[in-house]
């Protein structure tokens, strides 16, 4: 899900003081609305099949309650939860998902590094060794979900910004043979750095710390170390540590899963500056080299050694899935998502120590039901199929959507899109939504033809050069091809326009967002969200009821793995 950076947080919340917006600011020049009076949740569990402030009260309070114990996978709290789910779904009519089953089993390994204050790389240039060591100069570990990692004399290499992108005529491996190597990689993607290049600031999926993981992997890479700049990555060094300093997660490897680095991790700039000049090479240089189309890699005259012990526990949580089967065309399906899972109990934590995430996402899931039961009464049914999925793992690295692409229900090349629904803040009507990933395929259409109708408009993400379409389940899904809808609440507030906005997100970022307070307040102005709600619950009416599937933009990084989709789908 998306977060604000630190500094622009800090400026909205002071700017929230001022008397008057700030001139960046554009607020509508509208008449204050009046505040609705408080809603009163369903509790009666008597839910109606509208799409209505009171139910979603209902399902938000619910699932966001201390008895959930903050919704984490492989707890009561998980159990509670899925077993919540089955049972509205299954009050609505709707159907299991996973052929008899509302539930699809996702296999995980967690992965604890040991004794990270003794692990350092050691890299071997000009006779001498120098260590890097952990979390001062480095943040390190393994892909593999394997205990012991243990690399030896590894040759390094120079590899840009790590990418192969055939559409940009982009290829940093080029000519290059990593197999047991450890490569060096920058930040973000060439269109950082020269706005000519891929999507100029716009961030494309090859900028990800993901992606170029993935494709160091595929290249035979022992290790991939990513040089970290903060105004390119979009978060700062301590970012990096914290969210890479515990327990790591990932799917149980089986045929379905892409090769795996034994060595992942980043360089600070300093120390990634220090490195390549013991190895006779030069940052900055090697930096303004690898924007020039054609970059060929540089060999260092360095070796890397680096051995680490993990932890090892394996787990086992699950997906739930309820389906809406089609009429007409019932082989071909519109996936609604919402992420389950949040953070648990923290016992070290004085005071509330439950993450309810009742906005994240809480919000989603409600959502999730509502549409649900809006589909499952919908009369003429729908001619496609709708699948409700519900994910596990998504705060540990979008792992159960992760799991579901690799094992679908509905063949990918039949899925005509995913509509992802994380964190919609109940701040009141807006006169947008906000499309995060705007730009990459005609959803973007889909969407503004839905919000038009409520006199309403899209908006497109503010930041794109900081990659959050990147960062939610519908990622899993562009990745394989499928187009996807990624909205969030809009910012141009009808009481106070985009600075009241920007400063209700930047109070929830800094006081909820991930903490214990993140909980059901019934207070909130659930008007916006409806209203959010009910736009995408109109987007997947319209989808399910069409014979055309909706198409990428032409200079989308996600066309290509759609096309070989459909085209290995139609050689069968």
């Amino acid at each position: 899900m998306r977060i604000l950076p630190v500094v622009l947080v800090a400026c909205l919340l002071a700017a929230c003081g001022q008397s008057t917006p700030p001139e960046s600011a554009t607020a509508t020049a509208t008449a204050p609305a009046p505040k609705p009076a408080p809603v009163k949740p369903t509790t009666d569990g008597h839910f109606s099949p509208e799409i209505t402030a009171a139910d979603f009260a209902g399902y938000d309070m619910r699932l966001a309650s201390d008895e959930f114990e903050g919704r984490k996978p492989g707890t009561i709290g998980e159990r509670m939860t899925t077993t919540y789910l089955i049972d509205q779904f299954k009050s609505m009519g709707l159907k299991p998902g996973n052929s008899d089953s509302y539930l699809q089993s996702v296999p995980a390994v967690e992965t604890t590094l040991l004794d990270g204050g003794n692990v350092a790389l050691d890299v071997a240039e000009g006779g001498k060794v120098d260590k890097y060591t952990y979390r001062n100069d480095l943040i390190v570990g393994t892909l593999q979900g394997v205990p012991d990692v243990a690399v030896k004399d590894a040759d390094m290499v120079f590899a840009g910004y790590g990418i192969v992108a055939p559409e940009y005529h982009w290829n940093d491996y080029a000519g290059l043979d990593v197999k047991g190597k450890i490569v060096i990689v920058l930040v973000n993607d060439p269109g950082h750095a020269d706005a000519s290049l891929f999507k100029g600031k716009n961030m494309t999926y090859y900028g990800r710390w993901t992606y170029k993981y993935e494709e160091a992997a595929r290249q035979g890479a022992a290790g991939c170390l990513i040089v970290h700049e903060t105004g390119a990555a979009g978060y700062p060094w301590e970012v990096v540590v914290n969210s890479w300093s515990g327990p790591q997660f990932s799917l149980v490897p089986d045929a379905n899963t892409p090769p795996r680095l034994a060595v992942a991790g980043w360089l600070t700039g300093a120390a990634a500056q220090r490195l390549l000049a013991g190895a006779g090479a030069d940052l900055a240089a090697l930096e303004k080299a690898a924007v020039t189309p054609g970059f060929t890699p540089v060999p260092l005259k360095a070796t890397a050694s680096i051995a680490f012990h993990n932890q090892i526990r394996n787990m086992q949580t699950d997906n739930v899935l309820a389906l809406m089967p089609g009429t007409t065309r019932k082989d071909e399906a519109i996936v609604y998502t919402a992420h389950w899972d949040h953070f648990g109990r923290d016992p070290t934590l004085k005071g509330d120590q439950i993450y309810n995430g009742a906005v994240d996402n809480g919000t989603g899931l409600s959502a999730l039901l509502e549409i649900a039961d809006a589909f499952a009464h919908q009369n003429p049914p729908p001619q496609r199929s709708v699948l409700f999925l519900a994910t596990t793992l998504e705060e540990a690295g979008l792992l159960g959507s992760q799991y579901y692409t690799l094992h679908p229900v509905f063949p990918l090349a039949k899925t005509v899109a995913d509509i992802n629904m994380d964190e919609l803040i109940p701040w009141g009507r807006a006169h947008d939504m906000s499309q995060i990933g705007y730009g990459q395929s005609q959803m973007d259409q889909y969407l503004a033809d839905a919000l038009k109708a409520q006199g309403r408009v899209v908006s497109p993400d503010e930041e794109p050069e900081k990659g959050f379409f990147f960062r939610s389940d519908q990622l899993n899904f562009a990745r394989h091809g499928v187009p996807v809808l990624y909205a969030q609440s809009g910012f141009d507030k009808l009481d106070g326009g985009n600075a009241a906005g920007h400063a209700a997100y930047a109070d929830f970022t800094t006081n909820r967002y991930h903490k214990p307070a993140d909980n059901y307040d019934p207070n909130w102005d659930l008007s916006g969200v409806i209203e959010d709600v009910k736009a995408l619950y109109a987007v997947g009416k319209t989808l399910a009821n069409e014979s055309t599937f909706p198409q990428w933009s032409a200079n989308s990084e996600f066309r290509a793995a759609r096309e070989a989709s459909l085209k290995a789908a139609d050689k069968h």
